[in-house]
């Protein structure tokens, strides 16, 4: 046994980018792209980022080079996820939503030598590069036309060239580039930076591989599924289901922008069966007036915060069938879900509820999930009460932050990845978040989680989103404090008053908000997140007050 060793037969490393190849074999007739009047077949999208990956390597990309871009969810997107790395480079998606200046310091930090533009954000990020220090070497910019246009103006003259063009000029029978080692970087995503300057998280081929498959697994997604993607591509490259959809020759659906009538519409027109989002997204489809239950079923995942149990009831109502789970940018994907079991089927549809906002259990592909005392490094009890910090281990961790140590020493020690995510255990082995560890309020020397006062609010039935958040205090040190939109549409519109006792006659008095503000709009990340950190800024300029001993 000693002498059997890995040799070139047994251990060609793992990449998802075989998943393509596979797709153009088993579906080359089956369509993998629909965009508007346009429809792409799996042996097609093969050939076009054959082609893409063979002008990327023309232009003096190297292997380990970063090529960044700045797209909604179209099919150059979707064909990037794929092109890029056939090239031999990292792929570098950036967050759409994002100001001149922090695009300018991402494309800085990432080095990048290549950006492919789509015409919406030619502005910004032309923008950008104006910010470059002058001595700094500039990326080369390919631009994304406007849908179904060619060619570039000659006012583009800052442009290198046009992303159709290249396509066309490529070679169909490129040999693209494989990894030397699965641990190879595969891509470059950036956190979202809310609190301080971004991290670049790099996630190699293996990693992503492992947590393609993994999420498939774990959704049970049948061959040939109908997705939607109200996702972004951008956002932790849509979970990694951009490859998870070669690897089982899925329709990917896109929409450049969308909304409730637009996702609902997608679904009539194309048959959707699949589709993620934040809980944002639920809230939105359930919010519609007046809405009729979906003919099918559709499958919808969701992450990102802890949806309410309010939100999945409604949605659910709908004939949505929700799955729950658990990633960050650091993950490259889900890693925890809500598995199911069907004895739970049984029980009256609030309580289920209840039991899917929970976040769950570990993925098949992930080696070990626990929630710590951060002192003692010891699991805290499995009794659903025990605060501690959610840890992480497996193959779909990062690598690490890119040109940061100080941060991958403190974020992965004692054989774990430190999350910040604060949570408990269940006696049952399922894991439920309850705040950020840098949202927890403590007042009065108690620990108050903001995710279970949110809760509690979303089932006010004129309450359409909601974030807690701490305030000053001069006798409580912090006392939470509720930002809220209400529904349109509400005759009645509660006053901040009766919120207040609203949320006392359903939460321990220490818990109850001591002010309510009511907002037509919460501040929001492009991935759909309320900016908690926004809401914070404008509670502390509310001031703390010494009134509130209630």
């Amino acid at each position: 046994m000693d002498e059997l060793k890995p040799s070139p037969p047994n251990s060609s490393p793992l990449t998802p980018l075989r998943f393509l190849e596979r797709a153009a074999t088993v579906y080359a007739d089956c369509p993998s792209i629909i965009y508007n009047s346009t429809t792409y077949t799996w042996a097609g999208t093969f050939r076009r980022c054959l082609k893409m990956a063979s002008s990327i390597s023309s232009l003096g990309i190297r292997r380990g080079d970063v090529v960044s871009v700045l797209a909604p969810n179209i099919p150059a997107m979707y064909e990037l996820h794929f092109a890029i790395p056939m090239a031999g480079a990292v792929l570098n998606t950036v967050n759409l939503r994002l100001d001149s200046r922090t695009i300018s310091v991402v494309l800085r930090h990432a080095q990048s030598k290549l950006v492919f533009v789509d015409y919406q954000s030619e502005s910004v990020v032309l923008e950008a590069l104006s910010l470059f220090p002058p001595d700094s070497e500039r990326p080369l910019i390919v631009l994304i036309a406007d849908d179904g246009e060619s060619g570039i103006p000659s006012s583009k003259r800052d442009f290198y060239g046009n992303y159709e063009e290249m396509i066309l000029n490529g070679d169909p029978n490129f040999d693209w580039v494989r990894p030397e080692s699965e641990f190879d970087p595969l891509t470059l995503n950036y956190t979202s930076g809310t609190t301080s300057s971004p991290k670049g998280v790099v996630h190699s081929h293996r990693g992503v591989f492992i947590g393609a498959v993994d999420s498939l697994i774990e959704w049970s997604v049948p061959k040939e599924p109908v997705y939607l993607w109200t996702l972004p591509m951008f956002h932790v490259n849509g979970w990694s289901y951009t490859w998870g959809m070669a690897a089982s020759g899925g329709t990917n659906v896109c929409l450049r922008k969308f909304d409730a009538t637009a996702i609902y519409a997608a679904i009539r027109k194309y048959k959707v069966t699949h589709m993620c989002g934040a809980p944002v997204v639920l809230n939105m489809l359930s919010n519609v007036p007046d809405r009729k239950p979906l003919e099918k079923p559709v499958y919808i995942l969701t992450a990102g915060a802890p949806p309410p149990a309010a939100v999945l009831l409604r949605t659910e109502s709908l004939g949505f069938v929700v799955s729950h789970g658990y990633g960050m940018t650091e993950t490259a994907g889900l890693v925890v879900c809500c598995t199911w079991k069907q004895k739970w089927d049984k029980f009256p549809a609030a309580e289920k509820a209840r039991i899917k906002a929970r976040q769950g259990v570990r993925t098949p592909g992930m080696a070990a999930v626990d929630v710590i005392d951060p002192e003692s490094g010891k699991s805290v009890k499995r009794d659903g009460k025990t605060l501690g910090e959610i840890v992480l281990r497996g193959s779909c961790i990062m690598l690490g932050y890119l040109k940061n140590p100080e941060a991958n020493t403190k974020a992965m020690k004692n054989g774990w990845f430190y999350t910040g995510d604060v949570g408990v255990m269940h006696p049952d082995g399922y894991l439920e978040i309850k705040d950020r560890s840098k949202d927890v309020i403590i007042s009065g020397g108690e620990n108050l989680s903001s995710v279970e006062v949110e809760s509690v609010l979303y089932t006010h039935p004129a309450v359409n989103e909601v974030a807690v958040v701490a305030r000053p205090d001069e006798f409580w040190g912090e006392t939470p404090c509720a930002f809220l939109s209400l529904k349109e549409g509400v005759k009645e519109k509660p006053t901040e008053k009766e919120v207040v006792a609203f949320c006392r006659s359903k939460l321990p008095h220490f818990m109850v908000p001591k002010m309510v503000v009511i907002k037509e709009e919460l501040p929001k990340t492009s991935t759909g997140k309320i900016q908690k950190f926004v809401l914070k800024e404008l509670a502390k300029v509310m001031g703390s007050t010494a009134t509130s001993r209630m």
